[in-house]
C-alpha cells in the first residue's frame, strides 16, 4: 500500500489556500531584491507578509536534530544552495543571485515554493543557470502525470540539467507536502525513469530542482543549516507545489498579482 497521502476535497481546498498565500508572499518579495538590501530586510518583509495573511511560517522553529531554524524565510545567496539564514550582515550586490524559499502553514496545511532572483546584471553563465533550472522545474512538473512514477519526474529534471552542462544536487530532494512540510514521497532531482512510487490523483508534491554551476557536491556550514556548494560555485533553486489530477498536474503556487 502506498504511504503517500492522498488529499480529499477538503484537503485540496486547504492546500489551495496555503499555496496561494505562499505564492503571494514569494511574489511580493521578488521585486524587493536589489543592490543594497540585506537578507534580513527580506526576512522581515516576508515575516510580516505571512502574518498579515493569517498564516504562519512553517520554517520558523522547524526542528532538525537539536537545532531549530531561527528565521521565517530561507534566503540563500550565490553558493548557498538552500536554508540560508537571513542576516543584516549580508548586503546584496550586483551580480548576486538570491534564492527565496517561502513555506507557510495555513489552517493545518502547508504551501511551499521557491525562486532564485538575479541582482542584475549577472554573468551569461549565471543567467543560463537560472533559465535552465526553471526549465527543469517545468519539465519535472510535466512528468507528474497520473500513472507515471516519481522517477519520471527525477529523470526529466536531471536529463535537462546535465544536457546543459550543469549538475544536480544529490543531498536534498523534493517531497510530498500537506499537513506537514515533508511528507512521502521523496522526489530526487536525479534518477531513472520508470522507477519509484506510482503517481495517483490527489497527491500534492513539492518539486524543487537545485542546480549547481559547478559540481554537485555540497556541505553544511557551521550554523548547522546553510547548505553550500562544495566548490563554492553558484546554485539555483526553483520550486512549486503541484496537485496531481486525472487531467494533468496543477501548479498550486501560482502568483496572480
Amino acid at each position: 500500500m502506498s504511504g503517500v497521502p492522498i488529499k480529499d476535497k477538503t484537503g485540496i481546498a486547504r492546500m489551495r489556500e496555503a499555496c496561494a498565500i505562499a505564492a503571494e508572499v514569494l511574489g511580493l518579495l521578488k521585486p524587493l531584491v536589489r543592490p543594497g538590501i540585506t537578507t534580513q530586510d527580506l526576512e522581515e518583509a516576508g515575516r510580516d507578509a505571512i502574518a498579515s495573511r493569517g498564516a504562519r511560517s512553517a520554517c520558523y522553529g522547524y526542528q532538525h536534530g537539536s537545532r531549530r531554524y531561527p528565521a521565517h524565510t530561507c534566503i540563500s545567496v550565490n553558493e548557498e544552495v538552500v536554508h540560508g539564514i537571513p542576516t543584516f550582515k549580508r548586503v546584496l550586490r550586483e551580480g548576486d543571485i538570491v534564492s527565496l524559499d517561502i513555506v507557510v502553514e495555513y489552517q493545518g496545511y502547508v504551501g511551499d515554493n521557491a525562486a532564485t532572483v538575479p541582482v542584475a546584471p549577472v554573468t551569461p553563465a549565471v543567467a543560463k543557470l537560472l533559465r535552465v533550472t526553471q526549465e527543469a522545474l517545468g519539465l519535472g512538473i510535466k512528468a507528474a502525470l497520473v500513472g507515471n512514477r516519481i522517477g519520471d519526474i527525477s529523470s526529466a529534471i536531471q536529463t535537462h540539467v546535465e544536457a546543459n552542462g550543469f549538475s544536480v544536487v544529490r543531498d536534498m530532494v523534493g517531497h510530498g507536502v500537506g499537513v506537514a512540510m515533508h511528507e512521502p514521497p521523496e522526489i530526487p532531482n536525479f534518477g531513472r525513469a520508470g522507477i519509484g512510487e506510482r503517481i495517483k490523483p490527489g497527491m500534492t508534491l513539492a518539486i524543487e530542482p537545485m542546480v549547481n554551476l559547478g559540481g554537485y557536491k555540497t556541505k553544511v556550514l557551521s550554523d548547522g543549516w546553510t547548505v553550500v556548494t562544495a566548490d563554492r560555485s553558484p546554485s539555483a533553486h526553483f520550486e512549486h507545489t503541484v496537485l496531481t489530477t486525472g487531467s494533468g498536474p496543477e501548479i498550486l503556487t501560482i502568483f496572480n498579482p
